[in-house]
This record gives structure tokens, C-alpha cells and sequence, in this order.
């Protein structure tokens, strides 16, 4: 008789464990988009409130970060309405201290601030807090999932409506 050797089956390599998050696709692409305005560290932009303070992050955004070419400290470049430019102004030295402080080292040697008109600047921020979903949307959210018969899904789908449904 031949000698029969076991053959094992065709066993498909794994490229992935399952699903993949969102943030993690997108991370390669949000990191590119915040490197070529200058930002190093993406937690400056997302969390600037913490950083810098409620009443300042109210008038003022992080807008570039500009490296000088002798290497020596870069520019922090701050946007503002214009009747908050002189506040912003003369907060400089505590924007520069607290972002130094989110780096961990003397990052920034200057603060730059820009300023715009009422037009352009206020409609157009997106808040980084989401928005409180109003009665309509949360009746429309239950309605929608009510039929799910698993639970956690039922509730993450509802919170997933309430939040998709109220951002219109």
C-alpha cells in the first residue's frame, strides 16, 4: 500500500479578531490631519478645555502649532473673536505654562493669537460636548428598538438613536 499521509485542512489566516473600532481605522488619518497643522499631541485639541480652562477655551482655540527652524520652541497659534482678542492677550503666559504642562516639557515659546470677526468664527465651532437629546428623539430611539428582543443591544441601538437622532 502507499504511504498516506494526514492532510490537514485549508485553515484561513486571521487578518483581523473579529471587528475593528472605529477610532481605530480613523486614527492613522486624524493623527496625518492634526500633524500638518503642527499638533503633535491630538489631546491639545480634544481636550483643550482641561488644559487651558473653562473661560479661556470658551474665547479662544488652538488653531496651528508652527516649529521655528532654528528647532528652538515653537508657536502656538490661539483663534478668537476679536472683542475676546485683548482677554486672550493677556492670558498668554498661563495658555503657554498649561500647554507646556500637556507636553510635559517647554514645547511652546510663544503664543500667537488671531482673531476674527463675529461672522466665521462662533457659528461655525463644533462643540466638542454632544448635544442633550430632546423627548421627540428618545420617543423615536425606543420606538425604533423596541423589537430587539436582546436587552444590551436594545439599549445601546436606543442610545445610539437618541444621540444620531438629536444632532440633526
Amino acid at each position: 500500500m502507499a504511504d498516506q499521509t494526514k492532510q490537514t485542512p485549508y485553515r484561513r489566516k486571521a487578518t483581523t479578531r473579529g471587528f475593528a473600532q472605529t477610532g481605530s481605522l480613523l486614527t492613522n488619518r486624524i493623527r496625518s490631519a492634526g500633524e500638518k497643522r503642527g499638533f503633535s499631541q491630538m489631546r491639545l485639541l480634544t481636550d483643550w478645555d482641561s488644559i487651558v480652562g473653562a473661560e479661556i477655551a470658551a474665547m479662544a482655540l488652538p488653531e496651528k502649532v508652527s516649529y521655528a527652524r532654528d528647532g528652538f520652541g515653537a508657536t502656538l497659534v490661539v483663534h478668537c473673536q476679536g472683542a475676546n482678542a485683548p482677554v486672550v492677550d493677556m492670558q498668554r503666559n498661563t495658555i503657554r505654562d498649561r500647554v507646556n504642562a500637556c507636553y510635559g516639557y517647554n514645547a511652546i515659546s510663544r503664543v500667537r493669537v488671531t482673531q476674527t470677526g463675529h461672522a466665521g468664527f462662533a457659528e461655525t465651532q463644533t462643540p466638542f460636548a454632544p448635544a442633550e437629546p430632546n423627548e421627540t428623539a428618545c420617543a423615536e430611539a425606543h420606538e425604533a428598538a423596541k423589537d430587539v428582543e436582546n436587552s444590551d443591544l436594545r439599549l445601546a441601538l436606543e442610545q445610539l438613536g437618541r444621540h444620531v437622532l438629536s444632532n440633526r
